[in-house]
């Protein structure tokens, strides 16, 4: 609810952190029972190879596990559900990574990541030649990998509210899209790495960090967030037969959006026709 106060009509949320398959499956169910009870769209994501479990008496097998159990039960009781992994020092390894996606797409799920963070470790290149929908993070992906990123059909996903409290690291947004490549942007909310549940200060972020034009991070933050999830047909931008999902803002310009910070967020919000939020007694 309070991300829909502040105006986002879709949200993501991912499992993670389970370390094992009914945990993670648990986690699963607990966002779909969110999804009936939240006023927005909730797009659940599978992130089994997220965490490793250090306490694990052999890693290795709980790896396994997320891989031969977890991830069919996950596309078995949600089919066409995005899988998602962290390819980082630390996390899941490139090697894992490969077998775990290579299982995901035989088994018809999306594939997403999260790479490039601290360290290039080649999912970029991987992810590109698998056909992922979208690369989460790219603070650390090289010229390189940036280039066949913009030759791809795979999203770049900006998610500049982590390194505003964690690093002060933010991908080069600015050199992907001179080079012809699609950036979404996200807010990336959780506890730890990204504790604000405010789009638009993502966007102003995206504007002042990534070097985005306001124009440019509007587009990444609403049509181009929504291919990421496949929901381009009925959200992302104003249409005829599309979601009535639409912010009054106290402005005159929309630019305003990639600009102003820790605004005090939109005066109005509509969810799917109706109105959810409002500064007004009778907004019509």
């Amino acid at each position: 609810e309070q991300t829909a106060r502040l105006g986002t009509g879709t949200i993501e949320v991912k499992s993670g952190y389970g370390l094992d398959p009914d945990t993670e499956l648990k986690m699963l169910r607990a966002i779909h029972t969110a999804a009936e009870r939240a006023p927005q769209i909730v797009m659940p994501t599978f992130l089994g190879a997220h965490a490793l479990d250090s306490d694990a008496a052999d890693p290795d097998h709980a790896v396994e596990r997320i891989i031969a159990e977890a991830l069919p039960a996950a596309a078995a009781a949600f089919p066409g559900i995005a899988c998602d992994a962290y390819c980082e020092e630390g996390a899941w390894s490139l090697a894992d990574c490969r077998r775990l996606f290579e299982s995901a797409v035989q088994l018809g799920c999306v594939v997403r990541v999260h790479t490039d963070q601290f360290n290039s470790l080649g999912m970029t290149k991987f992810a590109i030649e698998l056909g992922a929908r979208s690369v989460d993070h790219l603070e650390a992906t090289t010229p390189e990998d940036l280039r066949l990123l913009a030759d791809s059909s795979t999203i770049g996903a900006l998610l500049p509210s982590t390194g505003f409290p964690l690093d002060d690291r933010y991908a080069a947004g600015r050199e992907l899209v001179d080079l012809g490549g699609a950036v979404a942007i996200a807010s990336n909310l959780n506890p730890g790495s990204a504790p604000s549940p405010s789009l638009t200060f993502a966007m102003a972020l995206a504007c002042r960090k990534c070097r985005l034009k306001p124009a440019e991070a509007i587009t990444a933050a609403t049509f181009n967030a929504a291919c990421v999830l496949g929901l381009q047909d009925e959200v992302g931008s104003l249409e005829i037969g599309k979601r009535a999902d639409i912010l009054l803002l106290d402005t005159a310009d929309e630019r305003t959006l990639g600009v102003e910070i820790a605004g005090p967020g939109p005066v109005a919000v509509m969810l799917k026709g109706r109105w959810f939020h409002t500064g007004w007694p009778d907004p019509t």
